[in-house]
């Protein structure tokens, strides 16, 4: 097992900022992750850092960073009405929905193109066009560091809510995980909740919706509002879209009749953060080497030569101005470090 000593991370994070890691090593399988713990001269809790699409370093890492490298998507049983899909840790998010619209197994299409591993997907729960992967979500298998056990985490384990799960609380930091494995349907049915989505596709000259359709037409449209970290550094949707009661939300509809919102649970709304942040005058705004996107305020940009800590500060300002203007306190999806 190979260990390499002040390795650099900045191809190993989307935003493509500077940091080391005092240690870093990749493991494939547990044996190799185990025999990584074991490794005697390194201390402390390590970083489990898996595509690094949702991380901002804003120092170096003083200790291990361990890549997750596990792979494999396979089919591990099904029923009369779902299949389930286990994935391994490593292997990318996106793969893995190409593997299952592709095997027309429904649930998961809307969720192209959206970066990352994953070992990720459940610590964030991610989302989008109104689908979670809670919706999905059958089990995970993870190592416990401490004590090197595998445990296995049920949906209800989980604790799963809004960009939100246990492993992002309680048991931050506690485990590796493994492999996730989803619950499809064998006979899709299709989530078009979300208005952007169901206009593109209404305006489409295809008469039968398909899981491909609707992945190609997620993937079209995130192409067309997010940059590609390829060509300019970013981690996405840097904050989370801010959740109020129906009486807040109804006295910033009369001071904002234009803002944008969605009725999210009973008596709660989700607020649009990017729609926030783009009244504040930010969207487009660049300070030194770092601001937001042109095209979408709420993804934050690094224009080449941008330290963590100059997002971070950049971020700062961004929460200052939407409490100002909206007392809305912004929270931030991505990790910081």
């Amino acid at each position: 097992m190979q260990v390499f000593n002040n390795f650099q991370l900045t191809t190993y994070n989307t935003f493509g900022v500077t940091a080391k890691a005092k240690y870093f090593g990749c493991f494939s399988s547990v044996d190799e992750l185990d025999e990584l713990l074991e490794v005697k001269e390194i201390s402390g809790r390590p970083f489990i850092l898996g595509g690094g699409s949702n991380i901002l370093f804003t120092r170096d890492y003083d200790g291990l960073v361990m890549k997750n490298n596990i792979p494999g998507i396979t089919i591990s049983a099904e029923d009369n009405d779902f299949t389930y899909v286990t994935a391994g840790a490593g292997e990318s998010w996106n793969d893995l929905v190409s593997f299952c619209v592709d095997s027309n197994l429904g649930g998961i299409e809307n969720l192209t193109l959206i970066p990352g591993n994953c070992g990720a997907a459940p610590m964030q729960n991610i989302g989008a066009y109104g689908v979670e992967l809670a919706d999905v979500f059958h089990q995970l298998t993870a190592f416990h560091i401490k004590d090197r056990s595998i445990r296995t985490f049920n949906q209800d384990a989980c604790k799963f809510a809004y960009r939100e799960s246990v492993f992002k609380k309680e048991h931050k930091g506690e485990f590796v995980i493994l492999g996730i494995t989803l619950k499809l349907k064998k006979d899709p049915v299709f989530n078009l909740s979300y208005d952007a989505l169901k206009r593109v596709l209404n305006r489409s000259n295809n008469s039968e919706l398909t899981l491909k359709l609707i992945s190609d037409t997620v993937a079209d449209i995130r192409r067309s509002k997010l940059p590609d970290p390829k060509f300019i550094g970013n981690a996405g949707s840097f904050f989370k879209n801010p959740q109020v009661n129906s009486e807040l939300h109804a006295h910033l509809k009369s001071l904002f009749p234009d803002m944008i919102s969605y009725s999210f649970t009973a008596g709660i709304y989700k607020l649009a953060a990017g729609w926030l942040i783009e009244q504040c005058g930010y969207k487009g705004k660049r300070v030194g080497n770092t601001g937001c996107h042109k095209d979408q305020a709420l993804v934050l940009v690094n224009y080449g030569n941008a330290s963590g800590t100059e997002i971070y500060a950049f971020s700062e300002q961004i929460i200052d101005s939407v409490f100002e203007k909206f007392e809305i306190v912004l929270e931030r999806e991505v990790n910081v470090v």
